[in-house]
Order: C-alpha cells, then structure tokens, then sequence
C-alpha cells in the first residue's frame, strides 16, 4: 500500500466531483479523498504500487488544477 499526498487548486465540492470519474476509473487507486478546508487543499490517495505520484499530477493537471506531491 502507498499513501500519496499533494497540494492542489481543487477548492470546491463541485470541483471534487470533476475528477471523481478520473480518480475513481483507475484500478491502481483503492482510496483517495480531499481536504479542502486545508490550506492547500489536499489530496489523499492510497494506491498499490503501481500509481507513481506523477500520473495523479497528469490527471489533475488534464482536468485543468494544479497538484503537486508533498513530502510527508
């Protein structure tokens, strides 16, 4: 199992909904969610092994928000 964490411009419910279908639509990913209230609206996923930080940064990205893996 591996927990991810990035810092990204999704600030908003309907916002989250947007990338729903990209983030739920990957096999790799078992569990993600946000904290928007966070001040850099995180994003939590817990993926196997297979999901590199960078392919979550391109999905995101491909939706049109920012999202940048934080050290933690």
């Amino acid at each position: 199992m591996n927990v991810l964490v990035f810092a990204t411009s999704v600030t908003a419910p309907h916002q989250v909904d947007s990338v729903k279908p990209l983030l739920s639509g990957k096999k790799e990913i078992e569990e993600w969610n946000f904290d928007l209230e966070d001040c850099d609206h995180i994003l939590r996923v817990v993926s196997d092994d297979e999901v590199s930080p960078r392919q979550i940064e391109l999905l995101l990205n491909e939706a049109g928000f920012t999202c940048e893996e934080l050290p933690y």
